[in-house]
């Protein structure tokens, strides 16, 4: 194939601006990317020549980096970091470095560009956090240059070269090794900018010190390709050493390197099981939640090693998906090397180490819960809403997961434990009551908050969509039912009043379920009611509009569930609507006021009207009748 001259995607154009005209002031993280991306290709070679019989010579499998034209001679500088890795086809390289081949682009330019207006100068977490490292060496270098031959193919290997312009040229590389080759043509030094001489073979020391000496395949600065050099890191597992032996910088800078989030973790879990089953883990909980913690598509999952050797990236048979912002390593070892994902579903001994490193995850955020309620905060704000989907998915983990959870409250400004709820319980009352809904302003004025608002009784307030799920598969917490006020029957007068009479309604209550008969399967007087006139509820055992609402929109119809009507028997308007009845039940202002009370009662909740136009135009009549 001859040199073709391409255009950059839209997205990867608007970036590489970014990344030119760099607003971070730590610009040396773009060496630890190109080396995180080495590193990855070396992994992949490797279990390539594992897996699928590939043919590699992997016996010394390595990363190099050679500058030139460093110090004052006025030569050309330059920086090259060559792996002999997987290596990439003509075909791989336009859909890597042409385009961001990655969900959540819209949401990274959406984030640079406000951390460049609101002249944000330390902000390099953005970069890493969604896959686009390669795009920094834009900040150090005015071209680009990568040559690249990927392994097992025989002809030629590929040329790509950028000034990160908006468009790039790529070429065949006949004499191309397999591996990869990236050089850069770097910037003039510019100090004030943070623009260092990265030719210099301290910076790079110093670089490759701070962020890469984990790294498990040697880092070897060399003056020529393939020289000995001098080998950098020290190529230590983290998670095989003592943690009295690892400060917590070189734990930072490995979770940057396996999740891609340049933010500090908030908090650090290191395992070691011997026995029968021998394993070692090393998690973090992340201190903010990916952006695309909820999309279906994300890359999740842990790193699966067996002893120290690779096996994939995202094992997701190691952690339950509710649990799939915890990033990390397993390295185990009594599986095969040869094992398949398919094998990984069924392992009992993968199901252990699932169990287990569950269980410590749960207990390890429960004593932040105790011992750090700051940290806790975090993590519930960012994480609560991926936690509380366990309760759906493991009901053997009910209770640790409640007791880690948080909820808004009528008590307090503060969320609330269900243990501190039930701690606070008024004398005699037996159950836990909530209410749901899309916000806690329409929580807290929903009608149904009336009577437990003036009775002084505590309502968990539940916004997450999830929350309308999950309260269906958990019937209690420590000996006491949940209860939602806005479902079945309540009564919470004191003994000494006595409601009234249903009787004295009685026909009222016929006429209203005969005329909103297809709304409504009963009309019943409330004790739920103090200042509003009437309020909708369901049956015990029927589903919640909220949740018949997310069915539909997921495209799941089922049958239309009719509610219940509760009337406020001491509100003027409905003592009213009784006397209008008793006077003549054949008012043919009845039916449209009966209409009207049914609408009032489900905009007040934040239903939506069947007929909006129908109802407005009812409002409007009876208010003209007003004035």
């Amino acid at each position: 194939m001859t040199m073709e001259t391409l255009e950059f995607q839209a997205e990867a154009r608007q970036l590489l601006q970014l990344m030119v005209h760099s607003i971070y002031s730590n610009k040396d993280i773009f060496l630890r990317e190109l080396i995180s991306n080495a590193s990855d290709a070396l992994d992949k070679l490797r279990l390539a020549k594992l897996q699928d019989g590939l043919e590699a010579d992997t016996s010394d499998l390595h990363i190099e980096i050679e500058a030139g034209g460093a110090g004052s001679d006025g030569g050309a500088r330059t920086l090259t970091v060559r792996d002999n890795g997987i290596g990439m086809t003509r075909e791989e390289v336009v859909e890597l470095i042409g385009t961001i081949a990655k969900s959540g682009t819209a949401e990274l330019l959406t984030k640079l560009k406000e951390a460049q207006l609101a002249a944000a100068t330390e902000s390099p977490e953005l970069i890493g956090q969604f896959g686009v490292g390669f795009y920094s060496t834009f900040m150090v270098a005015d071209k680009v240059t990568l040559v690249t031959r990927k392994a097992g193919t025989d002809g030629h290997g590929t040329r790509w070269e950028s000034a990160g312009e908006g468009t790039y040229s790529i070429d065949d590389a006949p004499d191309a090794p397999v591996g990869t080759t990236v050089t850069l043509h770097l910037r003039p030094k510019d100090e004030e900018d943070a623009l260092y001489d990265y030719a210099e073979e301290w910076k790079i020391k110093e670089i490759v010190k701070k962020y890469s000496d984990f790294i498990a395949f040697p880092i070897r600065l060399v003056s020529a390709p393939g020289e000995e050099g001098e080998t950098l890191n020290s190529m230590k597992a983290l998670w095989a050493r003592p943690r009295s032996e690892v400060t917590d910088e070189e734990y930072h800078q490995f979770y940057r390197h396996i999740s891609h989030d340049w933010t500090d973790p908030l908090e650090i879990i290191n395992m070691k099981a011997e026995g029968t089953f021998e394993y070692e883990a090393l998690l973090f909980i992340p201190a903010r939640a990916p952006f695309d913690l909820f999309q279906r598509d994300a890359r999740r999952g842990l790193q699966l090693y067996v002893k120290r050797v690779f096996i994939m990236d995202d094992s997701k048979e190691l952690i339950p998906d509710y649990l799939r912002f915890v990033k990390g390593v397993v390295d185990a070892a009594d599986l095969s090397l040869n094992i398949s994902r398919e094998i990984l579903q069924q392992d009992r001994h993968i199901q252990m180490i699932r169990r287990r490193l569950t269980k410590k995850v749960l207990s390890t955020i429960k004593d932040l819960m105790t011992g750090n309620p700051e940290k806790y905060a975090t993590f519930w704000r960012e994480f609560g809403r991926a936690i509380k989907e366990g309760l759906l998915s493991e009901p053997d983990n009910h209770k640790p997961i409640l007791e880690i959870s948080s909820f808004a409250t009528t008590a307090s400004e503060e969320p609330t434990t269900l243990a501190a709820y039930v701690e606070r319980m008024k004398e005699g009352q037996e159950e836990i009551y909530y209410l749901t809904g899309e916000s806690r302003s329409q929580v807290e004025n929903s009608p149904h908050m009336e009577a437990f608002r003036e009775q002084g009784y505590e309502v968990l307030i539940l916004t997450d969509p999830v929350d309308e799920i999950w309260v269906d598969a958990v019937t209690e917490f420590d000996g006491k039912k949940l209860r939602s006020i806005a479902r079945g029957s309540v009564d919470l007068k004191k003994d000494e009043e006595s409601p009234a009479a249903e009787g004295d309604f009685g026909p009222l209550l016929g006429f209203l379920k005969e005329k909103l008969d297809d709304q409504v399967k009963e009309v019943r007087l409330s004790h739920r009611l103090t200042t509003s006139a009437a309020c909708l509820v369901s049956d015990a055992d029927d589903i919640t509009p909220a949740l018949e609402k997310m069915y539909r929109a997921m495209g799941q119809e089922g049958p239309r569930v009719k509610r219940i009507l509760e009337l406020n028997p001491g509100h003027p308007l409905v003592s009213g609507l009784r006397a209008a009845y008793e006077r003549g039940a054949d008012d043919t202002t009845l039916p449209d006021t009966a209409e009207l009370l049914y609408g009032t009662a489900l905009l007040a909740e934040g239903g939506d009207l069947e007929d909006p136009a129908r109802f407005a135009k009812l409002l409007a009549d009876r208010l003209a009748r007003t004035v």
